[in-house]
């Protein structure tokens, strides 16, 4: 009966109703996505404002630590909203998901910084961050089975790869209003209040996306699971203790969303930290290019939305990991060659080396008060923040640190490092070349435009489909709490730790580009796993009770 249902309803156009699920649930979700992504946007400025000075990259790594704080909690928030899903309806939850997140936002406008509240500024910043982990972890698995159980079987991948644009739209709202605040403020305004005006912007927003979703209507299929009396009474023991949906849960995670969550991190936001951070790009003229990247390739998530309701949606997650796996490399080196071609040229001419003990240097991944820096962990910082590759020596006998420029200018000795070491390393840098900055005047923008879409597109294949594919991997009783964990684990640890993990590896190991192995051995995992043990959803009746 489900089936002829199905069959039935793939022959009707888009109708009028699907039209109102799909604007409703994506404008809620872009909401969510730019109250998100408002932190992630400015976690290299909050460096400054919420944690101690004194190690830039320290600084950085703790603004990176609080923003994947929010991606950490984010599982946790699909067990508990994924569990209310299943149980009262998709509805409800939208309500509460969006208020906790809208609420957390405007918080976040109001908060001290670490001159005024010492620690208790990171801690009140990272509470926050959990508010709104929560909330989203229960945001993403909700829109996409709502959205899903109101469509027809054809057209599933077309209609929840809306909701799949609504990530890169909360992206680009929140550039566009960052970049509009600092155009249209003194640096010093900015620093001193104007960053607040984004997350005050967030009450407006919030008020316009809860009178949408009040206009919604309760999903079909669950209200009809419902009055079957077939809805599980234990979702999270349905879901992760019993066979096979456990195992289902534990192959969508390792075959398809921790690729794709390592994808799509590494298209938008390492890319632009690499741009702005290690390449030295002013911050304008980088996000209007990672602006420009996302508006030509937002429509792709539709295209291949709508590609894998004809050919199917694994092949097309799998390949986007396995293409951007294969060419990070020598796109992230092509990003520095067309942004940054005299730091490229510096880099090849000269030799820098830093002796020290092994020992002495620390893996700093997670920083904060208990965190000790030697005297090598600072020259490490220095020259990271520089955007130099350095060679890793043994120690010189009774020196903790030496470093060593060699270039055609000559060679430059530095023992220790201090104040007066650290003046005399950038003089010297400068002496031999080294750029202070991207000059705009050297950048090569069409090609850099081109390399960014690209990474885009990548985005858009691994992204586009996997809310079709998850809804159809899943029975309705359990759909809601079981496609939640997954992809909040693959998008909110693999993908959400990236710009952290890749940050700390870049210092351990003294290579720029030694951060892109996370994602490119994630995404070879991935495809791996997905080729051997999943298989096609897209012509799934998602209507079914069971496996």
């Amino acid at each position: 009966m489900a089936i002829a249902t199905e069959q039935v309803a793939a022959k009707t156009p888009l109708t009028s109703e699907e039209r109102m699920v799909i604007v409703a649930s994506s404008v809620g979700t872009v909401f969510e996505w730019y109250d998100f992504y408002l932190y992630a946007t400015l976690a290299p400025f909050f460096a400054a404002l919420f944690f101690p000075k004194g190690n830039q990259t320290a600084a950085l790594l703790s603004a990176f630590a609080a923003y994947a704080a929010g991606f950490l909690v984010r599982p946790f928030g699909a067990l508990v909203f994924g569990r209310i899903g299943d149980l009262i309806g998709r509805k409800y939850t939208f309500l509460v998901t969006i208020m906790v997140m809208g609420l957390s936002t405007f918080g976040v406008g109001l908060m001290p910084t670490f001159a005024v509240m010492g620690w208790w500024a990171p801690i009140i910043l990272v509470t926050l961050r959990l508010l709104q982990g929560l909330a989203l972890g229960g945001e993403y698995g909700g829109a996409a089975t709502y959205v899903a159980e109101h469509s027809a079987a054809n057209r599933r991948g077309y209609n929840t790869s809306w909701i799949q644009t609504t990530a890169t739209v909360g992206f680009f709202l929140a550039l566009a209003i960052i970049g509009g605040c600092r155009i249209g403020m003194t640096k010093e305004s900015f620093s001193t209040w104007g960053w607040r005006i984004p997350f005050w912007l967030s009450i407006v927003l919030l008020g316009v996306s809860v009178w949408i979703r009040l206009k919604l209507h309760e999903s079909p299929i669950f209200q009809k699971m419902k009055s079957e009396g077939k809805g599980s009474k234990a979702p999270l023991t349905d879901s992760f203790l019993r066979y096979p949906n456990n195992k289902y849960a534990l192959l969508s995670l390792l075959g398809a969303t921790m690729g794709q969550g390592v994808v799509w991190y590494t298209g938008q936001f390492y890319a632009l930290f690499f741009i702005q951070i290690t390449l030295k790009l002013d911050f304008l003229t980088t996000y209007m290019l990672i602006g420009a990247s996302l508006l030509l390739g937002t429509p792709f998530f539709i295209f291949f939305g709508w590609l894998s309701d004809k050919i199917g949606r694994l092949k097309i997650i799998l390949f986007g990991c396995l293409i951007a796996a294969l060419t990070y490399f020598p796109m992230f080196k092509a990003l520095t060659h067309y942004v940054n071609p005299a730091l490229e040229t510096f880099q090849n001419s000269s030799v820098v080396t830093v002796a020290s003990d092994p020992k002495d240097t620390t893996f700093n991944l997670f920083v904060g008060p208990w965190s000790k820096f030697t005297e090598v962990d600072r020259v490490n910082d220095f020259l990271t923040k520089n955007g130099l590759n350095f060679n890793k020596v043994p120690a010189e006998p009774g020196k903790m640190v030496v470093t060593t420029i060699q270039s055609a200018k000559g060679i430059s000795r530095i023992e220790g490092w201090g104040a007066d070491q650290e003046k005399l390393l950038k003089k010297t840098l400068k002496d031999y070349g080294c750029p202070e900055t991207a000059d705009p005047k050297q950048i090569n923008y069409g090609m850099t435009l081109l390399i960014l879409f690209v990474f885009l597109i990548y985005v858009t294949m691994v992204y586009g489909p996997i809310a079709a594919f998850l809804v159809e991997l899943f029975p309705t009783n359990i759909r809601y709490t079981s496609m939640s964990l997954p992809y909040h684990i693959g998008n909110g640890w693999f993908g959400g730790m990236l710009p952290l993990i890749a940050t700390a590896i870049v210092a351990l190991k003294g290579n720029i580009y030694f951060g892109l192995w996370y994602p490119i051995i994630v995404a070879l995992a991935t495809v791996v796993i997905g080729g051997l043990f999943l298989k096609e959803t897209k012509d799934r009746d998602i209507s079914t009770y069971e496996h």
